[in-house]
């Protein structure tokens, strides 16, 4: 399927920097004037491309990270730029155990999920961790030797024993921070998403999360970088 009108969601400047210039896009600063969210747009191979971050928290001038900022980015996105499909792109940690390997590139596979979401009610328990279907990435993984994975979201970056069972129990493979919440915004408007992940961190290291996180940042967004160049052209055929 073709596609004409897509828009990249991205939570950190760093993530998206590599991206913004390879693609040379240009900054909207018609996109969310007065909050922190920042957007840029441009063409590429025929597609009418616009990219979105979180933007900085006021207070410290950190990036803003996790699942509110993250709504808030798509939804006034999808508002914006009125787009056909949405591209989550981002950083996240995976477990060596299943192969996975610093700077691997993920695409999401079935399903995205919450993984730190614990509501033992009937009913409440399935819509707490989502199972937000995803846009099928069979046919692009096998074309362009991507890797595939179940992607769970939370708001912490750590991994206490409970999380990493929930997430053992969900199947996932994929550990990240936004892309649940970007996909529930993306089915409550109705529009087909997938999830393109670079890995800074094995949570099974036996490493700090955030020593290996900064450590292999760079290595990550430069995946990226060459990684979307690929995802877009194959959209565009």
């Amino acid at each position: 399927m073709k596609f004409d009108n897509i828009t990249i969601v991205v939570a950190m400047e760093a993530e998206a920097k590599p991206v913004i210039e390879k693609l040379n896009l240009e900054e909207d600063h018609s996109y969310c004037p007065g909050m922190p969210m920042l957007g840029w747009t441009g063409h590429f191979n025929g597609i009418k491309l616009s990219l979105v971050i979180n933007g900085k928290d006021p207070e410290t001038n950190l990036d803003l990270i996790g699942t509110q900022a993250a709504t808030l980015a798509t939804d006034y996105a999808i508002s914006h730029y009125s787009p056909q499909l949405i591209i989550n792109m981002g950083t996240a940690g995976a477990f060596g155990e299943n192969g996975s390997e610093i700077g691997d590139v993920y695409l999401s596979r079935d399903h995205v999920v919450f993984h730190d979401r614990r509501v033992p009610i009937p009913g409440w328990d399935k819509q707490s961790i989502g199972y937000f279907k995803v846009w099928d990435t069979e046919e692009l993984a096998l074309k362009e030797n991507f890797k595939t994975g179940i992607v769970t979201t939370s708001n912490s970056l750590d991994m206490p024993p409970i999380d990493e069972k929930n997430i053992r129990a969900l199947g996932g493979e994929v550990k990240e921070m936004e892309a649940a919440a970007v996909a529930w915004v993306a089915r409550l408007h109705g529009i087909p998403l997938f999830c393109v992940k670079a890995v800074t961190d094995l949570v099974d290291s036996g490493i700090p999360t955030e020593e290996e996180f900064r450590q292999n940042l760079n290595l990550a967004t430069g995946n990226l970088e060459k990684a979307i160049v690929k995802v877009l052209n194959y959209l565009a055929d």
